[in-house]
């Protein structure tokens, strides 16, 4: 029997004194340095322990500043590791449909603590909430992400067990959800039982009706419901990056309206860190390195694959629930080597496009460009350093890392032509010029071929440069222990013509 272990840190977020946050803009999280007040008619809304968002209106939750992040801290090759989840098996069985589940599951106060002090839905029990009204609007938020994501979307149920071989005939088991005044440095866990198979999550007190932890952790019950990723190393960080798309996908996601409504939800504030990704976006596109990693934020490449706004086969609406069910059984391969099975664009194209659309924030998410629009005076794009007539490299420490890019605004004046001929390039890699309407907010994008690309650029156009690190084929790593491979950065010259970086 194997096992993972929790080891998290508690971090107290604190804030110096700045000018006040834009509308959209961000206003706290682990590690924000920048305003935690927000301009007059906006609210600084919690989301989750890494990002507050200055929204419209007023807020149902004053939670802003005291921030809870955990730390993962060892490997093995045995386990599959989170930061936030505790799984304990010893059997991995190939998914099958969710039959015919009955309307109500059957509650087993032995999976977990157990309790006298609880309230029940259909499919879940809430034990210890601190009133009735907090459990009922976790339950609420619960029954709506599990609408979602296993009635809409086509799931497999964290109802069955991790350990049927056949799921048709059940059993069917409510997920206990255990309130409690503390835990060891986190804001919510999930945990596996190996007697029953079943998952059962443990959230703060203070955290049990926010979606960017309850149904974060539920991400976890639902991924572990998938099978496929459970004792697989090389999607341990992956993990997290699914359960803050989970959260942000229920929160803010179309796919999620009539799930939302049904219980009474409606959507909130998106979950997108894009300091951290368009900011750090030459790391690993999945990178789970304690501290400076990505891998809670890597979710828009997620995000990107279900709104699929360049029409790749094999991908939209059911494109993570494929990767979940193309992978590669015991193969211990990475989600993007699924990736390049499910689609015939294969996983180098969709990643370069996906950078591109990066620039602008372009990937079909309801609000995320908002967000960018807000923000993007504040993102760091000091990717290249001037080498004299108009041509340019990327900063030793910035050269974009596997799957990673450089998003490089450029400054023109009035209509222009702009030529971009990248040479000297050290590895594989696709490049753009990302084009925006400034008034329509329409988009394009030219594509470098055989190393260079001209674009007319019309007065009330922007443009951007993007180059990404893609390798032909995608390259066996761990992300929570990167090799010299994928942390090999590419070099290149680019000479640049009508725009300047």
């Amino acid at each position: 029997m194997h096992s993972t272990d929790l080891v998290a840190l508690l971090l107290l977020h604190a804030a110096g004194t700045y000018a006040q946050s834009p509308v959209y803009g961000q206003c706290g999280g682990v590690n924000w340095t920048g305003p935690t007040t927000c301009a007059a008619g906006s609210t600084c809304v919690y989301s989750n322990p890494y990002y507050s968002q200055c929204i419209p209106g007023g807020s149902n939750t004053s939670q802003t500043t005291t921030l809870v992040t955990t730390t993962r801290t060892s490997t093995t090759s045995t386990t599959t590791r989170t930061t936030s989840v505790t799984i304990t098996r010893t059997t991995t069985t190939t998914p099958g449909g969710s039959g015919s589940e009955p309307a109500t599951f059957t509650a087993n106060p032995s999976i977990g603590p157990g309790g006298s002090s609880y309230r029940d839905s259909a499919h879940f029990r809430v034990y210890g909430a601190t009133s009735t009204s907090a459990a009922d609007s976790a339950l609420n938020m619960l029954e709506g992400a599990y609408s979602c994501f296993i009635g809409t979307l086509g799931w497999r149920s964290p109802g069955l067990s991790y350990n049927d071989n056949t799921d048709s005939d059940g059993p069917w088991t409510k997920v206990n959800i255990y309130s409690v005044g503390t835990l060891p440095g986190a804001a919510g866990v999930m945990h596996a039982d190996y007697a029953t198979g079943e998952p059962w999550l443990e959230v703060v007190h203070q955290y049990l009706t926010i979606p960017g932890v309850t149904v974060h952790e539920f991400g976890h019950s639902m991924h572990y419901a998938q099978k496929t990723w459970v004792d697989q190393a090389r999607t341990g960080a992956w993990w997290e990056t699914v359960a803050n798309y989970v959260a942000d996908t229920y929160k803010t996601s179309p796919l999620c309206a009539n799930a939302r409504s049904k219980y009474g939800q409606s959507a909130t504030a998106t979950e997108i860190n894009l300091n951290k990704v368009i900011g750090d976006s030459f790391q690993v596109i999945v990178d789970g390195t304690v501290d400076t990693g990505n891998y809670y934020e890597a979710w828009p490449f997620l995000a990107y694959l279900t709104y699929n706004p360049d029409g790749y086969s094999g991908l939209g609406t059911n494109a993570l629930l494929n990767l979940f069910q193309q992978y590669s059984k015991n193969s211990n391969e990475t989600p993007l080597h699924t990736l390049a099975r499910v689609s015939s664009a294969g996983a180098s194209a969709i990643v370069g496009k996906y950078w591109a659309r990066m620039a602008y924030v372009d990937i079909g998410h309801p609000t995320a460009g908002q967000v960018f629009l807000s923000q993007r005076s504040q993102y760091n794009y000091a990717n290249l350093d001037s080498q004299g007539n108009n041509v340019y490299k990327p900063k030793s420490a910035r050269r974009p890392q596997y799957m990673g890019a450089n998003i490089v605004p450029l400054k023109k004046s009035g209509a222009v032509t702009v030529t971009v001929s990248v040479s000297g390039a050290t590895l594989s890699y696709t490049a753009t010029l990302s084009i925006r309407n400034t008034s329509s907010g329409a988009t394009r994008y030219v594509a470098l071929s055989g190393g260079s690309a001209s674009a007319s650029v019309a007065s009330n156009e922007e443009v951007m440069f993007v180059i990404a690190n893609t390798p032909s084929s995608p390259i066996l790593y761990d992300a929570f222990s990167l090799s010299s491979e994928v942390k090999n950065g590419l070099d290149y010259s680019v000479t640049i013509s009508g725009a300047t970086p």
